[in-house]
């Protein structure tokens, strides 16, 4: 699945921090840019694995599951 989604940066001292605004609690940091991305990217999976999963816990058993893919 593609999806994509805005990266902020900001310099504090010797690093960069990154944040994604869509996402609540995605943050990542590092020493370059780079490395904050590759953080950032990182968590920014982190969360939406945890959410889905959480998510699908309370799904009946006998329900229809389908993918949507949103481009």
């Amino acid at each position: 699945m593609h999806n994509e989604f805005t990266a902020v940066f900001e310099r504090d001292g010797e690093w960069y921090i990154a944040y994604c605004p869509e996402i609540p609690g995605a943050n990542g940091q590092g020493h370059t840019k780079e490395a904050a991305r590759q953080s950032l990217a990182a968590a920014i999976a982190l969360i939406l694995t945890d959410r889905r999963e959480d998510g699908l816990r309370a799904v009946p058993p006998d329900a229809e599951r389908e993918t949507v893919t949103v481009e």
